[in-house]
């Protein structure tokens, strides 16, 4: 018998989600309600702040966030060069003007040295991305954040449940969080901003509400970003039971990393001192002294039926769409430009049993031998 793919993610949904779902359909209220206000609470709880506001997309969450943090014209906004198109697109849509720091190859994680060599009287924030399930040093990075009056805007798309030094990815500034189908928590679509100011949190709610508080009452500019209550009921289980996804997350990573130990041209992912990581994504690099290439290695456990992603095979801005942009800027990344020709993601999804994470280690090192 052929043994099933396994697949980087997996979407499946329980008897609880579809009994949510079903009450919404049944309720006749499906566009943003009273299941959005109770998501929102959980998600709240769930970062340790006061506000979470949900919308209808990761990048919508971004957008708002620095809409809501006076982002815009004439500003700069230092960020990774390593990381989804969303991150830069959010920036552009708001006028402001994106710098690229370097990241560090240990963790894919904005350097902070880096970051403090680009600060400049138009600095106006610094937006980490907590990549594959880890935060950056936001213990540092905070730090220069507040030596130089900077705003904090985190993109935590992939690192709902992360921690540094206990403290909830999302909760050191303006938190942005994904909810897109991949997600440890997903909706389908959607996203949640983040917060502890009460008056960032009406300002983003009143953006994502046409610039209304109350109806046809228009305050300010706004946009249509709202979140239904049949998404809000698909992500409430999944909240309620995240501790438990990235428990078996967890495991099988330290379940990959322990039988992949001492593999030649293989780094595995490491979780630095005071984070708690979520594993989004298993993150390996296949370096210069691997027998073969990373092509090469994605074709023999694809003949496994073992699927393998590349996050990221180019810098952000390295597109033709971005580069006569004035608002992109081309930084020095030597760390990133040297990772994006290393990195592979392989499946370490909480749906995978024990037995199958083995399959997968024993195929890449039969890859690497």
């Amino acid at each position: 018998m052929r043994e099933r793919r396994l697949g980087v993610a997996h979407v499946c949904f329980d008897e609880q989600v579809e009994e949510l779902v079903l009450r919404v359909l049944r309720s006749g209220r499906i566009a943003q309600g009273p299941m959005v206000e109770a998501f929102e609470a959980a998600a709240a709880a769930t970062v340790g702040v006061r506000h979470a506001v949900a919308v209808s997309s990761g990048t919508a969450s971004l957008i708002a966030a620095l809409h809501v943090a006076g982002i815009g014209r004439g500003d700069e906004v230092i960020t990774s060069p390593f990381t989804f198109g969303a991150t830069l697109n959010a920036i552009v849509a708001c006028g402001a003007t994106a710098r690229f720091a370097d990241i560090a190859a240990d963790d894919f994680n904005l350097s902070p040295a880096s970051v403090e060599s680009l600060v400049n009287a138009r600095t106006a924030a610094i937006l980490p991305v907590h990549l594959f399930g880890q935060t950056a040093d936001m213990t540092t990075l905070g730090a220069i954040a507040t030596r130089h009056g900077l705003a904090i805007i985190e993109d935590a798309a992939q690192a709902l449940g992360a921690r540094h030094r206990g403290r909830p990815a999302g909760s050191f500034g303006v938190g942005s969080f994904s909810l897109y189908a991949t997600k440890n928590v997903t909706t389908g679509e959607g996203g949640l901003l983040t917060t502890d100011d009460d008056a960032l949190a009406a300002g983003a709610r009143r953006f994502r509400n046409q610039g209304m508080d109350r109806p046809y009452e228009y305050q300010s500019f706004g946009l249509n970003f709202r979140l239904t209550d049949l998404q809000a009921a698909v992500g409430i289980p999944q909240l309620e039971r995240l501790e438990q996804t990235i428990e078996v997350r967890v495991a099988h990573a330290s379940h990959l990393s322990a039988a992949l130990q001492g593999v030649a041209g293989l780094v595995c992912p490491v979780t630095q001192p005071h984070n708690d990581h979520v594993y989004h994504q298993y993150t390996v690099r296949i370096d210069d002294d691997a027998r073969q290439d990373r092509s090469a290695v994605r074709r023999e456990l694809a003949e496994a039926s073992i699927d393998t992603a590349v996050f990221y095979p180019r810098l952000v801005f390295d597109y033709a769409c971005f580069q006569e942009s004035r608002l992109v800027a081309r930084d020095h990344c030597p760390v990133a430009v040297e990772v994006t020709r290393q990195v592979m993601s392989l499946p370490v999804h909480q749906h995978l049993a024990d037995s199958e994470v083995d399959r997968i280690a024993v195929a890449l090192e039969r890859a690497l031998q």
